[in-house]
């Protein structure tokens, strides 16, 4: 079993500016070496629907498919016993990840975030809230990341933009990420 902290093969990204949290994915899947869908969308609304209809909570996945549409029913089921509380319900689903004789062979990485928090999620048993409010995993994360933190230090543009174009750099760098993205806002 690979470490599930190397993930290869995507890139999620989540950016908090002020009141706004953004988080963006893209549309790649890759079987080795080859692209085999490049419009997959690995972020998505969970939870509670809020009166607009959308989840409360969304969630950015990396890994194995099947494996991250595990953690994803697990988490919806967690937020369902503690509603609102997504810290919660993370460090539950994290405590079962890591204990759970079956969970613990997932190969897969998620972004969490609602309006308070964003959360990394690991199957290491992390749940690991940003210092900066940015955040990103898969293979283009760091990519994403450090050019994330550049925009958000060093010009005004809100979380949207800013997921945006960092998640544009990511794509030209890494082989694993496209620019067809998937971008789910709370403000």
């Amino acid at each position: 079993m690979s470490n599930p902290i190397e993930m290869h093969g995507t890139t999620i990204l989540a950016v908090r500016r002020g009141d706004t949290v953004c988080v963006g994915g893209d549309g790649q899947v890759s079987l080795g070496q080859t692209v085999v869908k490049g419009d997959a969308r690995k972020v998505r609304r969970i939870g509670h629907k809020d009166p607009g209809g959308q989840g409360g909570v969304i969630a950015g996945f990396a890994g194995a498919t099947a494996d991250a549409f595990t953690l994803l029913e697990r988490l919806e089921a967690k937020l369902e016993q503690h509603p609102t509380q997504l810290t919660r319900a993370a460090v539950e689903l994290a405590k079962d990840w890591r204990m759970d004789r079956y969970l613990r062979r997932l190969e897969a990485m998620m972004i969490v975030a609602d309006k308070d928090v964003t959360l990394t999620l690991t199957g290491a048993g992390d749940v690991i809230e940003p210092q900066f409010g940015v955040t990103a995993i898969g293979s283009g994360g760091e990519f994403a990341r450090a050019a994330a933190r550049a925009l958000l230090e060093e010009t005004d543009l809100g979380a949207e933009d800013i997921v945006r174009k960092a998640m544009k750099i990511a794509a030209e760098v890494c082989v694993y990420t496209n620019d067809s993205l998937t971008v789910e806002i709370i403000s």
